[in-house]
């Protein structure tokens, strides 16, 4: 039994590091002007932020051992099951899930919100436990795009759709399009913070386009037979492909102007500084201040000049978003950019 607590508490440190970084969103723009400008509406953001969160939290434990290291370990057919079974029990989400349902046999919350979080916490547990290959094989159909592009774009939309940050804006959306489906009157001003919302929650990721690419990747940039600019293009069009459907059920022109202008701001931080980005966690954009915040208010108030003055405005915005990307695509193309961010592992 030494052997298999030895074993269970490395896995304890382990799960315990990587709820840790799950729960690292000190700078993630979303949260922070949630914070500032939701105020007591806060609530619903936080709660939507538990819904989206819980799933890498209820990860298994067991998948982090690699299986070639769990054959040589010199245990018996019995501890590897009683590892099975002891294992989620160090995920401290197991804990909160018992004690809920201590929390519903003294009819302090009732059966229907239990069944929910089990069905979440089963949920993540079940596709943490997924084979590898499984993984792989459902990023890898990506449609086919026309031109010199088509592959970085397909790589490009494997990274944005592997930052929760895509999952918390779809919650956002998935929610105005139930309420609209359902009849539910939604005002036009709440249909635009919503809107603002779920540009808000893909910002950090505008800030840091080339952190999934960290540290190996960027060197390939430098190999490829392209511009400067069409790298970034590549990452922009992968964002506005995923915010299309997204800001469908709310203002879809005063959405893309904001996210226009939202990439056109996050290009400088991006190809400066490129922070290293985990998959299946919150974007790590720049500082709220002074950077957060001026895309902040630049995405607020182009989706304000389109939604009250038309979307005729809309064009100025790509403008900017043009120019941007000619701009910052001049040191990728001259090798300078992202100094200091080592190139290979």
């Amino acid at each position: 039994m030494a052997r298999l607590a030895a074993i269970l508490r490395a896995l304890r440190k382990a799960t315990k590091r990587d709820q840790k970084s799950v729960l690292s969103v000190g700078s993630n723009s979303f949260f922070m002007a949630s914070l500032v400008v939701m105020q007591d509406a806060g609530l619903f953001i936080f709660l939507l932020v538990v819904l989206v969160v819980i799933i890498p939290l209820s990860a298994s434990p067991a998948q982090k051992i690699p299986i070639s290291r769990m054959c040589s370990w010199p245990l018996s057919r019995a501890e590897v099951w009683i590892l099975r079974m002891a294992s989620p029990w160090v995920n401290p989400i197991t804990w909160l899930l018992a004690l809920l349902l201590i929390a519903v046999e003294a009819e302090k919350i009732t059966n229907g919100i239990w069944l929910f979080i089990a069905m979440i916490v089963s949920g993540g547990f079940v596709v943490s436990s997924l084979p590898k290959k499984v993984e792989h094989a459902v990023f890898r159909h990506m449609p086919p795009f026309p031109g010199v592009l088509n592959q970085l774009i397909r790589k490009d939309l494997r990274q944005i759709l592997s930052v929760l940050d895509v999952y918390l804006a779809g919650l956002l959306s998935g929610i105005t399009a139930f309420v609209r489906l359902t009849g539910i009157d939604l005002s036009l001003h709440g249909s635009m913070i919503l809107t603002i919302l779920v540009v808000l929650a893909l910002s950090s990721y505008t800030l840091s386009l080339f952190g999934p690419d960290v540290p190996s990747g960027l060197s390939r940039y430098g190999l490829l037979p392209v511009r400067g600019w069409q790298p970034l293009l590549s990452k922009d069009l992968s964002v506005l492909l995923v915010s299309l459907p997204l800001l469908a059920p709310l203002q879809t022109v005063p959405g893309l102007g904001a996210t226009f202008v939202a990439l056109a701001i996050g290009h400088r931080t991006s190809v400066r500084v490129a922070r290293m980005q985990s998959r299946w966690r919150f974007s790590r954009g720049a500082r709220f201040l002074p950077v957060g915040l001026a895309q902040t208010i630049g995405i607020a108030s182009a989706g304000a000049l389109v939604f009250f003055h038309g979307p005729l405005l809309l064009v100025p915005c790509i403008a900017i978003w043009i120019l941007s990307i000619r701009h910052y695509g001049k040191p990728i193309e001259r090798g300078v950019a992202w100094v200091g961010i080592p190139r290979s592992r």
